[in-house]
Formats: structure tokens, sequence, C-alpha cells
């Protein structure tokens, strides 16, 4: 039941001959901030005296209006109505795995076709030097372009972005440069086998130089990767020492390209596509000079002419394939980085060293004898229980 009281207020008098308060009442521009807009019909005469005193009966109506909010409400339901959300997340979540297997697939490809090019070009042009600062001028000339056109936001970098990339960039030319002279001299299956042991060099690094340690099961990964390179190394029928030296030096420099690279750019907004393009734009403007000292235009020009005499107009197409695709599996591996935590890139990591093994195996009919193909196998393996327990 609702009831309502009615207050009795006094009346209050206003004395006539108050002139100053007359005034501001029978002021029309004069409004309480209380009181809602009178309508003032000018055709209608209002008289009233004012030699009597004026009796306002009851000033509840002008108490200030209250605007009653709108209530929230607040209610329970069951546990079928939640089926609608989770089947948004389920559909969120596979599209994520979608877009990973994507990244995946074209990261691999992109990487096994650069590396078939990249053996065509320097079975016919033996000058790695040449070829690694052709790859680093297509990758930093289409990035270029893509700024200048806005296909791509350009970074915001500053002095102390470059800076902090500098010792990132010296570690990926001399990692890039020695992988290229590596694959120069030996089979493509052989490289990739020999840099398949890059986390038993990192695990070094990182506990004789930066003083970390690392549980036991990450020590006793690095035995099957040792051991399956040695074995590898041992039985491959096409062995040469710049060849290997060439592959372990490219593991040591990329041990050292991630070491800087995670302590140079912490807290730097510039990630992904755009961060390998300036490091690639740097590593070009160090590899040019070195490269013109150790091979020079005149080997070049003359390797060119027999290149040329021998392949015909294919090779040009294969220095470019090479070029952009080297490029492109790159950025394409940064962009999956961004997308994936680093257990599963390791993961992908080790996947995308099988298929090239494969491929080029396959493409280049390249000899393997089953010791040699059990001892990769091993150094495989070693690199995927090392992605495991590192994480």
């Amino acid at each position: 039941m609702i009831s309502s009281i009615k207050a009795t207020v006094p009346t209050a008098t206003i004395n006539g001959s108050d002139s100053i308060f007359r005034k501001r009442l029978l002021s029309p521009t004069q409004r309480s901030l209380f009181l809602p807009p009178l309508q003032v019909d000018s055709s209608s005469k209002s008289e009233f005296s004012l030699s009597r005193p004026l009796h306002i009966s009851n000033v509840s109506c002008f108490e200030p209006v209250r605007v009653q909010k709108s209530l929230i409400k607040c209610k329970a339901y069951e546990a079928e109505q939640s089926q609608p959300i989770e089947r948004e997340e389920a559909k969120s979540a596979a599209a994520q795995k979608v877009k990973i297997g994507i990244y995946f697939a074209t990261w691999w490809a992109l990487n096994v076709v650069f590396n078939i090019y990249n053996k065509k070009v320097l079975n016919a042009y033996p000058y790695p030097w040449l070829t690694s600062t052709l790859s680093l001028a297509c990758g930093s000339l289409m990035m270029l372009i893509s700024w200048a056109t806005r296909i791509a936001e350009p970074p915001n970098t500053d002095l102390e972005f470059w800076k902090t990339l500098f010792p990132v960039a010296v570690a990926h030319t001399i990692g890039h440069v020695a992988a290229t002279v590596s694959m120069s001299k030996v089979a493509v299956s052989f490289t990739h086998i020999i840099k398949s042991g890059e986390p038993a060099f990192s695990v070094l690094v990182s506990r004789f130089l930066l003083g970390e340690t690392f549980p036991l099961p990450v020590y006793m990964s690095l035995v099957p990767i040792i051991g399956g390179c040695a074995l590898a190394a041992v039985t491959e029928l096409n062995f040469n020492m710049i060849g290997f030296m060439g592959a372990m030096i490219s593991n040591l420099a990329f041990v050292f390209r991630n070491i800087f690279s995670k302590k140079g750019m912490k807290g730097k907004s510039v990630s992904g596509m755009n961060y390998y393009a300036c490091l690639s734009i740097l590593s070009l403007l160090i590899l040019t000079p070195f490269a013109i000292a150790v091979e020079g235009p005149q080997l070049w020009a003359a390797g060119y002419k027999t290149a040329m005499s021998q392949n015909g107009p294919q090779f040009i197409w294969w220095v470019a394939a090479q070029s952009i695709f080297y490029h492109l599996y790159n950025q394409v591996s940064y962009m999956s980085l961004d997308e994936i935590s680093p257990l599963t890139f390791s993961i992908g990591n080790t996947m995308k060293r099988i298929s090239v093994i494969v491929s080029s195996i396959i493409i280049f009919h390249t000899p393997v004898q089953p010791i040699n193909a059990l001892g990769a196998a091993i150094a495989i393996l070693g690199t995927f229980l090392y992605s495991q327990a590192k994480q």
C-alpha cells in the first residue's frame, strides 16, 4: 500500500510596498534555476492589486524537479545462455590457429624456394658476398617503396633505435654471409643439418659469457644435437671445411644476434615486418664495403659473363628470385613471431629445417648415406627436445 502525506506549509506573505522585491518578481528576464519557463500570453491581461498582500498558498510546486534515474537491472541467466559466447570464443581460437597455420606454411614454402634458387645462383655464380648483398638490397628496396607508397606504415624510429640495432645488424650480417658461403661450398642439406645445432651454441654462449644457468633437461638435449651434427658431418660425402666452418660461424653469429636483439630492443615499438626491414637496411650498409673489398667488381663482371653464357637469361631470374624470397621468408618469420610464443616459433623453425633438408635432397639429387640421414634425424630431434626443455 502506498500512502501520501500532504505537508502543510505556512503561507509566505509578500508585502506589496516592498518595491525592490516586487521589481525582481515582475521582471520577465529573471527566472529561477528551479522553475520551468513560463508561457506568457500577451493577449491576456492579468491584473492584480499591489495594495493587498500576495499570498502563496503552497511552496511545494517550487521544489526542484528530481529526475528519476533509470535503474540498471541485473539478471541471472541459465548456463545454456552462455553457449553463443563460447561459440564465438571457439571460432576466434580456430581462426587464430588457421592464421598461424597459414603463416607457418608460407614461411616454410618461401624458405624452401629461397634455398633452391640460392643454390642455383651459387652453383652458376660462386660469389657469396655479392649474392648476400643483393638479397639485402632487394629487401631494403622493397620496404622503402612500400613506405613511400604507404602500402606499409613507416616505422617511428630515432637515433637511439639505430644505435641499439647496430650490434644486431652486425651479427645478422655475419650470420647471413657465413651461411651463404657455406651453401656455396657444400650441399644445402648439409648446411642446414649443421645449422640445426644453433641451440647448442645458444646454451654455451649464455652459460659461459652471460652466466645464465639452465635446467638439466636443457643440457641433456644438447647431447643428441651435438652427436647428430657430428655424425652427419663425418659421414657427409661432399664434406668441405670452408662450408662446415661457414655454417658453424653462422650459428654463433645468429646466437649473438638474438642476444643483442633481446637486450637492445626491449620497450621499442618497432617490431615484426618493419623491424626486419630496418635490420636489412642497416645490414646492407655494413656489408656493401666488405663485399667490394673481398670480391670486387672485376670478379663480379667476369663471373656474370660466364653465368650468362652457360645458363642464359634464366640466371637473372634466379638472382631476382633468391633475393626476393630471402626477404619474404624472413619477413614472414618475424610476422609469425609477433603472433605466436617463442616455443611455437622454435618448433616451427625445427620443422622448417626438415622441409628444407628433404626438399633440397630431392631437387638436387644429393647422395645421402643411411648413417648420414640418421645423424640428421638425431640432430633435428635434439633441437625439438631443446625447444621443449627450454620452455
